[in-house]
This record gives C-alpha cells, structure tokens and sequence, in this order.
C-alpha cells in the first residue's frame, strides 16, 4: 500500500477522543449562525422559565383550594389564566426553538461536509490509493447522517432537558432542602450508571461506524466490479465475503445497542424509586408525630412541616421531581443516537485533522511575453510561460532530469532503484518494461504525487520540490490509462482540461485526437450528456475524449500512460497525425506496449525491477539484442 496509512487505523485503531471534547467542537461550528442561536438558546430559557413557572403554579392554586374557591373567585380564575398564559408560552417558544435549531443544524452540517471535502481535496493521492470509494463515501452518508440526528433532534433535546434540570433543581432546593438531599442521591446514581453503560455503549459504537465503512466499501467494489464477478462466477464467493463483513456489523451493532438500549429503562427505573422514596419522606415530614410537637415548635423542622401541610410544598415539589425523572429520561432514549453521532463526529474530525499534502514550493507558474528580447510577465492568455523563482523568470522550457532517483511506496520495497534521465525539450521519452517495472511510477514523481526517498529531480534546471505544486502540475497534461468522465456535457468534460477554452478551442482540441467525428454522430453532439463515468460510450471513445481534454490544456509536457491502450489500430493510426501535431514542440513521456506507439520515440527505457536496463533509440536496441529485442519478437503487443 502506498504510504499515507489506513485512516481506519488512525480513527478507530485507538480509543475515541473524550465525548464533551467532540461535543465542544461541534458547538464551535455554530458560529455560522450566532444570530440564530442566540435567539434559539434565549427561546429554550424562555421555554424553561415557563414550564419551571407552570408546575409552581400547583402552590398558588392550593392554596386557593384550601381557603374555598368562593372566597376570592377573581384569584383563583387569574391564577388559572396565568398557568394557561404559560402552556401557551411554552407551546410557542417550543415550536420556534425547534425551528431555529433546525436552521442551525442546517449550517453547522453544510459546514462540517464544506470543511471534508476541502481536506480531501488537499489530501495527497497516497491517501486515496489507500482507500475504497465506499469507505470514503462512508463520510458523507453514514457519519454525517449520524451528526444530522444529533443536530436535529438530539442537542435540541439535550440543551431543553439541561436548562429545565437547572431550573427544576433551582426550585426544588428552594421548596424543600431534605428532599432536595434525596434529589442529590439520584443525580449521583444516575451518573454513575451512565458512566458505567455510557462508556461501553461508545467503544461499540466506533467499531460500529468503522465495520459500516467496510462494508460500504465491500458493496462498492463488488458493485463496480459485478462483470469480473459473473464473469468468473464468483456469485457464492461475493455473497460470502459480504457474508462475514455483515455478521461483523451485526455483532458490533448488537453489542452497541444493547447497552444503549438498556439505559432507558435503567433510567426509568432509578426515577420510579427515587419518586416513591420522595412521597414517602415528604409524607413523612409533612405529618406530625404525636408528643413531638411540642418539643419542635419553633424550630427549622417544625417550621417546614407547615410549609409541606399547609402550602402544598409537597404536590409541587413531586411535580418537579417527576419532571426532572422524565427529563433524564429524554436524554436517555437520545442516547443511542448521541453515541452514534459521536462516534460518527470523531471519525470525521479525525479526517479534517489529518495533515494536508506538503507544498514547501515557492517558484511559480506564470505567462509571459516577449518584448525586445526580454521576457515580461502579463495576464494575458499569450501561449508562452515561465518560471518565476527569486523574481526572475525562467523559459519554461520542459526540461526534466532524474539523478540517482530511489523511491520506495512503504519504505520497505524499493520500486525505483538508481533512475537517472534526461529528457530534452521536445524529446519523446518512452518506457517499456514488464508490469511492475516501475514504469507509471517515473510519470507520478514527476507530477509529485510522491516524493523521492533519495536523488534529485529537476525541471527546467529547478528542483521539483521548489516549484509549487499547483504550477508544477498546470504545466503538465496527463492522459491515464483508467479514463475517469464526470457527469455532464462532452463540452464540459472536454473543458475540463482548461476551464477557459472557449467551445471552438475545445472542438479544436477534439479534431486533434480525432474525437470530432464520433462526437458530431452523438444524439446532441458535443452537448450529449455522459452518465456513469461515460458508461453511454465505448471505452475507446472514452479514451480520445481524454486525449482531447489533454490537448486543449496546451501543456509544455506531455504525459501519455497508455493512452491508447483501449483504442483499435485503425483508430490509432487515424490519431497519430494528430497527436504528432500535438507533440509538437513538447516534451513528452509516453509508457506503451505497443510498438507502434514507441517506434518513433527519440531515447526508449526500459526498465526491469525498477532499473533501467537498456536505454536508445528504436533501431539502436533492437541492435543490441537485449530485453527490448525480447520484447519485441516475443510479444504479440510489441510485434
């Protein structure tokens, strides 16, 4: 595997990060929508106040009872306006806490996935050598999703049942303190058991996210590859496969779910308890002892036996103690998606925190004109380029010189061993070599998609890892073997080798590769809509829409990884004229099985084990009788 190390490894690997400091990093997201929640969080205090406010209102209102209903009509109906005055602030404040929530949630999640993707973008191509589309997929679908309840429901439900206890709490020890004790006991228990369940619930719940990313990246590659798969008939073998990553999902997700599962009840339980301990003690207190009296009045105690008798201390303070046991519950049955949501968030800030792809590059690519001999930098569109190093500029040229290049993927197998080029501007170099030979990876270290573990390589008489990467890979266009359309127009993707090429450069550009004409055949011409990677063409028109996205970039090098590996020899031969105007001028690497391809090349490598073994032009290495000669009279691609 190429270096960049399993983000599995380093997100579920180890134990997850402390659930209040992914907490605290979610909240720092809500700074896209300060305006909101502060209006949403004043909105949940309102809400609380008059909840808290509603249940203290049983006091009053038995107090009203107990000196007849008769006898001050007037009070008892304001006293029932106002608690319905209440349900309806609630009500109101609910509702529009909810929504402001929702709103925020929104921001936070567009944030979160903006602030992803970004990262991805810097990340290098040995990270996503490393990883399946699916389990990165996993990102945005499973683990956002989870955030997505969090932010939805669960928050909102938490920051009401926080600000609620508070309050609850407040009005409890003002009611009755030895109560009040009994309060404190439940809030220890219940601290303990989350703890306890919390904990073990949370491990499960990262290695469930991680086994979901697995099997994503399971069906992925089993969907991609379903040719290959009925091809072979390995129909039983996939099923397998699939088999053993979802009983592992189903185990982790058992386990995850049980303990969280078992917290509601849990909850519900130690409430029930604690609630008739309360009644009992409160009954207790509030109920004289005959021959006591006496010896309390005037006391503390005898003093807030009245307050329990006579004030109805005793219906209110049960009212709150049953509010406060329905709110733990509340948190408790959000417990499972808080977790997930958790797990999901740690997963995905543990990608944001990874390391960006290095760029210690400060030469750059710039255009230039040339006036009386000398060069000037301009913003126009003027077809020449330099490099900008020190304030000097540099002809680019398309100069590149490999000496004694070593690289290695792991650190452990060497793949390049000793490389040493030189390559021309406007020489085409080619290579040939047996699979693994080391060929492609000569053309990815001289995009930086690696670094070289030892030697030199340099561009126009500059080492590469001064020249920012950015410019560094504008002056170059590459065309892969694996050809890679997005959705969209043929224009588009044609485009999207220079995003500025106007429609008559880009049809331009399509005549060169020869794509025009199977192009102008197209329902819609160059405005047909490619679906599914250009599943609606054939591979080799695939292939001559990418040699045309190459062409109307205009590059000084050119990079052609068997570029037309999946065009027939008619077609071949049809865009050699073409691609030979193309190459005009211009450095070019070219890594090829068919002979026809390297035949006209000005220097050949060819490398075996990561060496080059032989190194001439075509007629200079079939004299010598080598392994180019081998390979020549002994395949039937080279022959």
């Amino acid at each position: 595997m190429p270096p960049g190390g399993s983000l599995n490894s380093k997100m579920g690997g180890k134990r997850a990060e402390k659930p209040l400091k992914t907490i605290l990093r979610l909240f720092r997201y809500y700074k896209n929508c300060t305006g909101l929640l502060i209006v949403a969080v004043l909105s949940i205090l309102l809400y609380s106040a008059a909840t808290t406010a509603t249940y203290y209102m049983m006091d009053p209102l038995v107090k009203a009872l107990e000196d007849g209903v008769n006898a001050d009509m007037a009070k008892y109906i304001a006293l029932l306006i106002a608690m319905a005055a209440l349900y309806l602030i609630g009500a109101v404040t609910n509702y529009l806490l909810n929504r402001l929530m929702l709103s925020c949630s929104a921001r936070v999640l567009c944030a979160v996935r903006k602030e992803m993707f970004n990262k991805m973008q810097q990340l290098p191509i040995s990270f996503f050598d490393g990883h399946t589309h699916g389990e990165l997929m996993s990102y945005y679908t499973n683990d956002t999703d989870a955030i997505r309840e969090l932010l939805h429901h669960s928050i909102t439900q938490m920051l009401i049942s926080v600000t609620s206890l508070i309050a609850y709490i407040g009005m409890m020890f003002y009611l009755s303190i030895p109560l009040f004790l009994i309060v404190v006991v439940m809030g220890i228990c219940i601290f303990y058991v989350v703890r306890l369940v919390g904990g073990r619930s949370r491990k499960n719940f990262v290695k469930q996210q991680r086994v979901v990313a697995a099997v994503n990246g399971y069906v992925e590659e089993m969907m991609e590859g379903q040719k290959v798969v009925k091809v072979f008939n390995h129909e039983s073998a996939a099923q397998r496969g699939f088999k053993t990553h979802n009983d592992e999902l189903c185990r982790v997700a058992t386990n995850a779910n049980t303990y969280a599962n078992i917290m509601g009840p849990l909850m519900n339980n130690i409430s029930h308890i604690f609630y008739a301990i309360t009644c009992t003690v409160g009954v207790l207190l509030a109920t004289p002892v005959p021959g006591e009296a006496f010896l309390m009045e005037g006391t503390w105690f005898a003093d807030h036996q009245e307050l329990l008798v006579q004030g109805g201390v005793l219906i209110a303070f049960l009212q709150y103690i049953r509010q406060f046991a329905n709110r733990i519950s509340q948190i408790s049955q959000q417990f499972n998606s808080i977790l997930l949501a958790l797990a999901g968030a740690e997963r995905i800030f543990a990608l944001i925190d990874m390391p960006a792809e290095v760029d210690e590059g400060t030469v750059t690519l710039v255009r230039v004109e040339e006036t009386g001999g000398t060069l000037k930098e301009t913003d126009r569109r003027t077809g020449h380029w330099a490099w900008k190093r020190d304030g000097a500029l540099i002809p680019l040229r398309g100069e590149v010189d490999f000496t004694d290049v070593d690289f290695s993927y792991d650190g452990k197998k060497q793949v390049l061993t000793d490389v040493s080029l030189y390559a021309h501007p406007g020489q085409k170099i080619a290579f040939v070599g047996s699979t693994g030979a080391g060929k492609t990876t000569i053309t990815n270290l001289i995009n930086r998609f690696y670094d070289i573990s030892d030697g030199t390589i340099t561009y126009d008489g500059i080492p590469i890892r001064e020249i920012k990467k950015s410019s560094l890979r504008s002056s170059l266009g590459m065309v892969l073997q694996d050809t890679h359309l997005f959705s969209g127009t043929v224009m588009d993707n044609i485009r999207y080798g220079r995003l500025d090429a106007t429609d008559e450069e880009c049809i331009e550009a399509a005549k060169i590769a020869n794509a025009d004409f199977f192009i102008s055949h197209l329902p819609e011409g160059y405005e047909t809509q490619l679906v599914a990677d250009g599943a609606n063409l054939s591979q080799g028109q695939r292939q001559l829409i990418a040699i045309a996205r190459a062409a109307v970039s205009d590059p000084p090098v050119l990079i052609l990884d068997e570029a037309t590996s999946s065009i027939d020899t008619r077609t071949e031969k049809l865009i050699e004229r073409g691609m030979d105007a193309l190459m005009k001028g211009r450095t070019v690497f070219v890594i090829a099985h068919r002979l026809s391809t390297v035949r006209n090349s000005d220097c050949i490598m060819v490398l075996e084990n990561g060496r080059i073994i032989e190194r001439g032009d075509h007629n200079a290495l079939l004299a010598q009788r080598g392994k180019y000669y081998e390979l020549c009279t002994g395949t039937s691609e080279l022959s």
